[in-house]
């Protein structure tokens, strides 16, 4: 078989890919999630993409961190639950369908299966970046128009953000996540509730690309 070095660009082009993508953000809807869309697809592929590439991590093993950060989520087509497992197994499927070589297929499902929180674990350099990119898509415009902010704490939190920034300064060794909080919708402990798990998964895949990770709210640093 003759295989094919796909390019991040044809994958967000991919009918396929972006029928599992909004199918995937239709079913989080319908779950009363934030917005799990291609806004969030493409946020986390640029920006996971952008962490290595920052660091130096040669260009192919960058465009594969693009590719498992806009696949990521395709798994809630199934269910929410083990999205990360099932969303691998369908990356596989597509990418081998595509023709894509079976190490790059076994990197960009490894990142997939392994980001979710509950069974996350950075594993190597592409499923780190995945990591930091998916769990620092922090904004108000997550938050579906049908939301009702007082009773919900997550799409509380999301709608409260006023600015977030993941920032990966390769001379010093760190990784730096600035949030700002209107603190008027949300108190920032209310973040921590919700997202205290996230931040550590956070610090341990900034560790694995030899990074100390700093999450900074409010011009207060907490970690």
């Amino acid at each position: 078989m003759e295989y094919v070095r796909l390019s991040p660009d044809e994958i967000y082009r991919n009918e396929e890919a972006n029928i599992y993508v909004e199918s995937g953000n239709a079913c989080m809807g319908a779950l009363g999630f934030t917005e799990h869309g291609k806004p969030h697809a493409m946020r986390s592929s640029k920006t996971a993409s952008a962490i290595l590439r920052a660091l130096g991590y040669p260009e192919r093993q960058c465009e594969l961190a693009a590719i498992a950060g806009y696949l990521h989520d395709i798994g809630n087509t199934v269910n929410r639950v083990d999205h990360a497992h099932s969303g691998a197994i369908m990356a596989f499927a597509l990418l081998k369908e595509l023709h894509m070589p079976p190490e790059e297929i076994a990197v960009v499902c490894a990142a997939i299966g392994h980001h979710d929180e509950k069974t996350a674990f950075p594993v190597d350099p592409v499923s780190a970046a995945l990591i930091l990119a998916d769990k620092s898509d922090v904004r108000r415009s997550r938050v579906r128009k049908t939301a009702v902010i007082a009773a919900d704490i997550h799409d509380r939190v999301n709608y409260a953000v006023v600015e977030a920034k993941l920032t990966v300064d390769r001379e010093n060794g760190a990784c730096l996540f600035s949030i700002t909080i209107d603190t008027a919708i949300c108190p920032v402990m209310e973040y921590f509730e919700i997202f205290l798990d996230r931040m550590v998964l956070c610090r341990k895949a900034a560790d694995l690309l030899g990074l100390t990770f700093e999450l900074v709210i409010n011009e207060t640093r907490l970690l």
